[in-house]
């Protein structure tokens, strides 16, 4: 390991933070810090808002509930525009409550909802946001690096994103995309922070340092996986991506199986299945047996969801011959538990590839 205070150091994460801004499309700058995405969400949280502030909580699955809790835990006044589970967040209805809450200056969005497979159409609702002037925070952990994002010309504030996804890195970093309005929003806003201050964090990181004890050996990951997106081309990696989630649908409907979510908005990282089995210990003798049997490691639905859907991780390195290898192993799975007969997977993944993909909205397994 290297001195996290020496020249060494300094370069890495030069390298890494120059990759990002590259990425993510943005001019501004990228805070990193030791902690999951979840750690994102709250440094959005104590940066931009104060106590008994109103702010807006787009949710539609665990994770944008989770943003929403974690505001409430910090003496947020939250407005929850809330959708049931595979379903997207209107933009309609995202102006309807701005209009009828004008105290709202901030708003929180999450781009790609993990726990549902769903994609929020991102440019739409920040055209309504930011044509009211709202500061916007968007959750893009299992999205950014995989899916189309252009913050800078979304106009977008803050962007949190983990080193565990589309950035192909073990967990342990969490990355933050932070315009000058939202460094404007944090010298004003009075919620506590420390670990997760933002302007503690530029001011080390002007320096190519960072504040506390950062994770050397996650960056140095994080750094390969963007010399492999940078490699392959940004453009070229959204493409992939669509191209194995429009693959990986047609397979799982080719099955007999449903998706969760809805039509339009279905995304191409992950992808939610309601449960082929009528139990939830049937679920999990399914899913058990996919990974003690074949390794392919699926994951079950979170809260409300729990023992009702699988998950499908497809995000990162992940190309057409793991997409046959995974829908095979599915078919395989159902026929051994007796769920399903054979349908030939592997031919209706190949005929996928030329159906055109939907508008863009881990490996296996998803958090």
């Amino acid at each position: 390991m290297i001195n996290h205070r020496g020249p060494e150091f300094a370069a890495l994460l030069e390298d890494v933070v120059s990759g990002l801004r590259w990425a993510l499309r943005t001019a501004n700058d990228v805070l990193l810090f030791p902690a999951s995405g979840t750690g994102g969400l709250e440094a959005a949280v104590v940066n931009v808002l104060s106590p008994g502030e109103r702010a807006l909580f787009c949710t539609m699955g665990s994770f944008g509930d989770r943003w929403a809790n974690l505001a409430d835990a910090y003496g947020v006044d939250v407005v929850r525009l809330a959708v049931e589970p595979g379903e997207a967040i209107d933009p309609e209805d995202v102006d309807r409550i701005l209009a009828e809450h004008p105290a709202i200056q901030t708003v929180f969005v999450t781009h790609n909802e993990t726990s549902t497979g769903v994609s929020n159409d991102l440019p739409a609702l920040a055209a309504v946001i930011k044509g009211r002037g709202k500061l916007l925070c968007v959750d893009s952990v299992s999205g950014a690096g995989c899916l189309p994002l252009d913050t800078d010309a979304l106009a977008l504030d803050v962007v949190i994103t983990g080193s565990q996804k589309g950035w192909m890195a073990p967990p342990g970093v969490t990355m933050v995309a932070v315009s000058a309005a939202g460094f404007e929003r944090a010298n004003t806003a009075t919620l506590p922070r420390f670990y997760l201050d933002f302007a503690r964090a530029k001011k080390y990181q002007d320096r190519n340092q960072t504040f506390t004890t950062p994770a050397v050996s996650v960056l140095y990951a994080l750094q390969e996986g963007l010399a492999i997106i940078r490699e392959e081309g940004l453009e070229q990696v959204w493409e992939r991506h669509a191209r194995a989630g429009t693959m990986i649908r047609v397979a799982v409907e080719a099955m007999g199986l449903k998706l969760l979510a809805a039509p339009g908005h279905r995304s191409d990282t992950v992808t939610a299945v309601h449960s082929p089995t009528n139990s939830s210990d049937s679920l999990k003798q399914f899913l058990t047996h996919l990974r003690t049997r074949y390794g392919l490691v699926l994951a079950g639905g979170q809260d409300s969801l729990s023992g009702k859907i699988f998950r499908i991780g497809h995000l990162g390195m992940i190309d057409d011959s793991d997409v046959y290898s995974i829908v095979c192993t599915i078919e395989q799975g159902l026929v051994d538990l007796g769920l399903r007969s054979r349908v030939g997977l592997a031919a209706a993944a190949a005929q996928s590839q030329t159906r055109s993909p939907q508008p863009a909205a881990e490996p296996a397994a998803v958090g």
